[in-house]
């Protein structure tokens, strides 16, 4: 049994269907990437997982447990966290409430010593309120209000967006450093390179479709499939 099996999901935005019967599954201790055009539905899909967006129909099932349909809280509880592209920190909270206020409701909750060795850059600003933080110390928070609730699942969407290449580096091997300790992951990401030095497999949509399902090294050893979905 996968961790997460999502099977024939279909979502609206008022009357657009935006997702077309989307399957996939991701296994324990497993990273895999949603790639596709700019509106091909990626996070329309990971908004659909965590309830943001209510599904029309389709499954999905978290360790075994079905969950589609729920709320946002609920399946938060069950085990998934999203870090949304706009990252959605509390601006008027420095970073250590944001990590306390993240942690409250979480059954399992990670002890913030083992968050800020994830990421020191957070320790020395734990004072500091998010609205002073740059571009990269707010996804640094962001990722790290998800993990401090030890989720089964993070779900990741666009989270090197807008970053200096410097900071996209180091988020990078934080986010393999947590996939080497085995934090499962479904990464939605623009940056192709970023995101294949993470993922074990790729699925790759397009106007809401499923249109393929590769391993990581399939796609390196055959960029004429990336070229062919997304034109790069």
């Amino acid at each position: 049994m996968s961790l997460l099996e999502v099977s024939r999901l279909n979502a609206y935005y008022g009357d657009s269907h935006i997702l077309f019967d989307v399957s996939l599954n991701v296994e324990r201790h497993e990273v895999v990437a949603l790639l596709g055009r700019n509106g091909a539905g990626k996070s329309t899909t990971l908004k659909s997982l965590m309830g943001v967006v209510t599904p029309q129909s389709g499954s999905i099932r978290l360790d075994g447990s079905e969950i589609a349909g729920q709320k946002s809280h609920a399946i938060a509880q069950a085990g998934m966290q999203l870090v949304h592209e706009d990252r959605r920190i509390f601006g008027s909270l420095n970073v250590e409430e944001n990590l306390i206020l993240a942690g409250l409701s979480a059954p399992n909750r990670r002890p913030l010593e083992h968050v800020y060795a994830m990421f020191p850059r957070l320790k020395e600003r734990r004072g500091t309120r998010g609205t002073d933080l740059s571009g990269g110390e707010q996804q640094m928070l962001a990722i790290a209000r998800a993990l401090v609730r030890a989720p089964k699942i993070l779900l990741l969407d666009e989270p090197f967006e807008g970053l200096a290449p410097i900071i996209v580096r180091d988020l990078l091997a934080t986010c393999r450093a947590l996939a080497a300790a085995g934090q499962t992951i479904l990464i939605v990401e623009q940056n192709i390179s970023a995101a294949m030095t993470l993922a074990d497999r790729v699925y790759l949509i397009n106007n809401g479709h499923i249109v393929e399902q590769l391993t990581a090294q399939a796609v390196r050893s055959q960029p004429e499939i990336l070229h062919r979905h997304l034109g790069v």
